[in-house]
């Protein structure tokens, strides 16, 4: 079976047997002889078939191997042109004989982390969401096909393909429009971050719909859109499909640009198609109520976290355009499960692989024995603890056995009842349950809120003030999958609570070590 180092060792034999040999493959000598050379030259026997005299020449009616030769030779040099990009790297691919071989191939080539990059986009589509992308394109459609303007409003975790899918359907409904033979509208990209100024964003749609540049005019760019789409006269005759990426960024004191920029597409001669991009899930019900009076609310899309199937079959979708396997399978679902009990981000699980690589390329590197195997489960151990592993995680597994409980109380609190905030009386409740699911003796109030503030001035909470001790609000203040992957071996952490944690919830000892729960 080759390995790397047969296959260097036979490559540097092959380069010093002679100067033909350098430029060409030993398989390609013979393909390139020609007969006169072979009969006449001085050097035949340099360049005759092994399988010959040198005072033999080719036969001449054997026309049917000379057109082989010939094929083989095209097909030499075809190859070589698709395969320049790597060879001019310097790093050999070695082609296998089984197309999802293990074996022969080199850890070390670009293409496999390239596959994982975040940024590159799969070529054979996006999977695991074709619902959101359905509900969005049909949005679309049926704007441009009605020439009715709209709003939408796309959410979800971050790294949940939400950007990606946006692009995806504005490929699409420009393809849906050229087959159908409607008018394609135009499009128009803006993400938040680029903008110095939040009212930049008039600007750049009012220059999309101006061709040409106006005399000055007096009027700010929002004034001089809503006096367009409130004129026939003077409203664009072309759709324009608008996607504000990072919407969160245009959220200011007053919310006054956030709710300009969605009334545009209220008015009567609009030719606008909003769809903005953002994080936060209640953003359309906390700083747009008054779009709601006006019966004008955009329609919400809302992009759930991976799930652990979802994010292995992403990964290995982005694999296919191999021809070798990369991971174990044991490894690849350890990594899906991490990532999707942590945060679902399909970001962060292609940055966990792409590490897991790299820890298989340096224990290589380490290691006299070159023969290729697959990334392994150790792999991926260590690659997941650099990258959920944090300051705040080794500070919370360093803390006393009970504020440990106390920290995966307020967690267990926060999830279950979707509150940002408790009171330091439902906190001890919860706390009290967990010792005793666990046969922990728990602490006196007294020492529970000593402990409650020990915790806050260590910056793991935030306790507010009051006359009564069990009437003080408690906030977290740190990042819930800090704690998710501090206490992910613990088994007081993975209690599932019965009945309303709001107050002050009974919890039953059942621990669940698989499926383990979102927490955040």
């Amino acid at each position: 079976m080759p390995t790397l180092r047969s296959a260097t060792a036979s490559a540097s034999t092959a380069g010093t047997a002679s100067p033909t040999a350098t430029a060409t493959p030993r398989s390609a000598k013979r393909r390139l002889t020609s007969p006169r050379r072979a009969a006449g030259s001085p050097d035949a026997s340099q360049f005759t078939s092994p399988h010959k005299s040198p005072n033999v020449g080719i036969d001449y009616a054997d026309a049917g191997v000379l057109l082989l030769l010939l094929l083989h030779i095209t097909e030499y040099s075809v190859a070589m042109r698709s395969n320049c990009s790597i060879l001019q790297v310097g790093t050999p691919k070695l082609l296998s004989a089984s197309p999802r071989s293990s074996r022969k191939r080199l850890y070390g080539d670009f293409v496999v982390k390239e596959a994982l990059h975040v940024a590159t986009v799969p070529s054979c589509g996006l999977v695991c969401r074709d619902d959101e992308q359905s509900r969005v394109l049909e949005f679309c459609k049926g704007c441009v096909e009605q020439e009715r303007s709209g709003s939408l409003y796309v959410c979800g975790c971050p790294g949940t393909g939400k950007t990606l899918s946006i692009n995806k359907v504005k490929e699409s409904v420009a393809r849906w429009a050229d087959e159908t033979g409607m008018e394609t509208p135009d499009a128009l990209s803006i993400n938040c971050t680029s903008l110095a100024k939040t009212h930049e964003i008039f600007s750049k749609i009012l220059a999309k719909f101006q061709t040409r540049k106006k005399a000055t005019c007096k009027l700010s760019p929002l004034q001089q859109l809503q006096t367009m789409f409130s004129h026939k006269e003077s409203a664009p005759r072309r759709m324009l499909l608008v996607v504000v990426d990072e919407m969160d960024y245009l959220i200011t004191r007053d919310r006054a640009v956030l709710h300009d920029l969605f009334m545009l597409t209220t008015y009567q001669f609009s030719r606008c198609i909003l769809i903005g991009i953002a994080n936060a899930i209640d953003l359309a019900d906390r700083f747009l109520p008054k779009l709601e009076s006006l019966n004008c609310k955009p329609l919400v899309v809302t992009f759930r976290a991976y799930s652990k199937d979802q994010i292995s079959d992403i990964i290995k979708h982005r694999l296919k355009v191999l021809e070798y396997d990369v991971f174990e399978p044991l490894a690849l679902e350890f990594c899906a499960r991490k990532v999707a009990a942590a945060s679902g981000d399909m970001r962060k699980a292609l940055g966990v692989c792409r590490s897991a690589v790299e820890v298989f390329e340096a224990r290589l590197q380490e290691s006299s024995d070159q023969e290729f195997g697959l990334v392994t489960f150790d792999h991926m151990d260590i690659a997941l603890s650099k990258a959920f592993k944090s300051p705040v995680v080794d500070s919370i597994l360093c803390l006393p056995q009970h504020q440990q409980m106390v920290l995966c109380a307020l967690a267990n609190t926060f999830h279950h009842c979707k509150k940002k905030a408790t009171t330091l009386g439902e906190l001890n409740k919860s706390y009290i349950e967990i010792c005793r699911s666990t046969q922990v003796p728990a602490v006196g109030m007294l020492e529970f809120s000593n402990m409650c503030m020990v915790l806050s001035d260590q910056g793991f909470m935030k306790l507010g003030q009051s006359k009564e001790d069990k009437l003080r609000r408690v906030m977290l203040q740190i990042d819930s999958s800090d704690i998710t992957f501090a206490f992910k071996d613990f088994a007081f952490y993975w209690i599932k609570p019965t009945g309303d944690v709001s107050t002050g919830a009974v919890y039953r000892p059942t621990m669940t070590y698989c499926d383990r729960t979102v927490v955040g």
